[in-house]
Parts: structure tokens; sequence; C-alpha cells
């Protein structure tokens, strides 16, 4: 025997539910689609992210993009963190420290076998701030940070050997990419 006024009550109820998950739905499509944009918005990361697109073609590769003044010219610099096959081997990624200039980007540092945490340290060498980076991998354990000091032209490309250092304990500076960080895909 069919309880009428039971079947109502689950068809409310399912409707109802329906409703609610069609407004679920139609709100994460539309945060979905305005998040990319957000990004997009940048000019200055997706200048980056247009660079490096010119210099990688794996769309698995993915990228994390701060922006600094390092060196007290009031213009950011780009500190771009690059993980993808090209980029990363047993000891790390690359990291690239780039300038604006004629509105394009000139490479002042490209640096191997980094991993984050990534820091600006507040200790300057020739009118720039040394970088921290973390050392570990690819043979080298325990790990450690390494300080990057600016030498008047460019900083220390591979961070485990001279004329890069280990940093001094408890160094003060800013941590600007973490390894809790999450990268874009460059495409």
């Amino acid at each position: 025997m069919l309880d009428v006024n039971n079947f109502k009550a689950r068809r409310s109820a399912v409707t109802a539910f329906a409703a609610l998950l069609g407004s679920v739905l139609v709100m994460s499509t539309c945060f979905a689609q305005t998040t990319p944009k957000a990004e997009a918005s940048n000019p200055d990361k997706e200048s980056i992210r247009k660079f490096f697109q010119s210099r990688d073609n794996n769309k698995s590769t993915r990228y994390l993009a701060v922006f600094r003044d390092l060196n007290g010219d009031g213009v950011p610099k780009a500190i771009v963190y690059l993980s993808g096959p090209q980029w990363c081997g047993s000891g790390g990624c690359h990291l690239f420290i780039l300038q604006k200039t004629a509105g394009s980007w000139k490479t002042v540092t490209s640096m191997a076998i980094t991993n984050p945490p990534i820091r600006v340290l507040d200790r300057q060498w020739n009118g720039w701030h040394s970088l921290g980076v973390r050392v570990q991998g690819g043979g080298i354990q325990p790990g450690y940070e390494a300080e990057l000091r600016f030498n008047g032209r460019t900083y220390p490309k591979n961070p485990s050997v001279p004329p890069a250092r280990r940093a001094d304990k408890n160094l003060a500076g800013e941590v600007v990419i973490t390894d809790a960080d999450s990268p874009k895909l460059l495409w």
C-alpha cells in the first residue's frame, strides 16, 4: 500500500537536495571560471608565464612567481621557481631571478638544484639582498640552507658549491616561497 504523505515528503526532500546540489555546482563552476582570470589579470605574472612558455613546452611544468625589490631601486624583481622534467633533478629544481627591462624580462641568475623554502635575507651584498635556499638531495644529506650573495652582476648558479655558502644560523629574512605553496601550471 502506497503512503501518499510519505511519498510526497520524500519527493520534496529529493527536490530540495537536487536544488541545493545544482546551486553548489553553479557556484563551483563560477569560481573555477573566475579564478584563472584573476591570476591572469596580474600583468607581471602573465608575462612571466609567457616568458617561460617560450622556453618550455612541457604541459606538466609548474611555476611559482613572487615579486620583491631585491636591490632597493623600487622595482620588484621576479623570483621564479620552476618544477618539471626540464628544470629538476635529484638535487632540486631551478630558481630564476628576473629583472624587468623594456617591457620584457632579463635573467639576472638561473640557479640549479634549489629547494624551498626560498628566502630573501635581510643581509645585503653589493646592494642586493642575499637569498636563502634549501640544499638537499642528490647526495647531500642532511640538507641545509645556503646563502647566495650577489657579486655585483649575479648570484651563484649552484648553491651547493662556493661562492655559495652555508647560511648562518638564525639569519633574518622573509620566506617568499615555501614547500607548501601550490605551483601553477605553466600551460
